[in-house]
């Protein structure tokens, strides 16, 4: 009798087209550096508003040093997967594993980590199926049109698909809106998302942890993300009781 070598299982992190990439990036890092696999995709918005938020542009030909620099990484860490059909290998790329150590962790060095990289057109994905193991989902940040395809079941990317199979396998999915007002549709939506069992998190940063830079405002919001998927994380400073604690702390 052979062993088997327990499941990959991965935080899917979707990065949709709304303004607030940082703190996509925020919760990937933390994932990776909880040392949790994570598998990631990037829409086609998202890209160009990566390109306008950092001037780092998501290239298909340079995907992984393009990575490497947004997550400020190590480059060639990551692998690619997709092209193949789901039989056979869930999707990988001529065989392609965890990226980082021989045991799939985040290296001491700052490497990427378990991180997998998936095409937003390839519906052939492993996260495009509910027999692929999966841990959940996080989609951040999340625009009005990915909020709304979500929540009407549309699955017209890998995106909004791997969203839907969260949904319906019961794992958890979370929602970091980021828009502001809302639309009465927007909010219909995301009141559609929460019934289905989805956790709306919008993105709101809080002042009371004694934010004194973007970068802690950024990191909150992903605080409250990886509360509630209960990942361990050393982000913010907590709430005590004591009236000024954060900002006393945070100085």
């Amino acid at each position: 009798m052979t062993d088997q070598v327990p499941a990959r299982r991965p935080w899917i992190v979707g990065v949709s087209g709304a303004s607030g990439t940082p703190y996509a990036r925020a919760v990937v890092n933390a994932l990776l550096d909880a040392d949790l696999p994570v598998d990631l995709i990037i829409s086609r918005a998202a890209r160009l508003t990566i390109l306008d938020e950092t001037g780092i542009s998501f290239r298909d030909n340079h995907w992984d040093s393009d990575l490497a620099t947004w997550l400020d990484r190590a480059a060639g860490a990551a692998s690619r997967a997709g092209g193949a059909s789901r039989a056979g290998g869930a999707g990988r790329a001529g065989g392609a594993g965890r990226a980082g150590g021989a045991d799939g962790s985040a290296g001491a060095d700052g490497s990427a980590g378990d991180l997998r990289y998936w095409s937003a057109t390839d519906l052939a994905a492993g996260p495009s199926s509910g027999s692929y193991p999966a841990r959940g989902m996080v989609v951040v940040p999340a625009s009005t049109a990915a909020v709304a395809g979500i929540a009407i079941g549309l699955s017209k990317d890998l995106l909004q698909r791997a969203a839907d199979v969260t949904l319906k396998e019961r794992r958890p999915l979370v929602v970091v809106p980021r828009e502001t007002p809302y639309t009465r549709s927007t909010l219909q939506h995301l009141i559609e998302l929460h019934d289905a069992g989805a956790v709306v998190l919008p993105a709101s940063p809080a002042f009371y942890a004694g934010a004194g830079s973007v970068q802690q405002l950024v990191d909150f919001v992903a605080a409250k993300v990886l509360d509630v998927i209960s990942v361990p994380h050393d982000l913010i400073t907590r709430w005590s009781g004591r009236l000024g604690a954060g900002r006393i702390t945070g100085s």
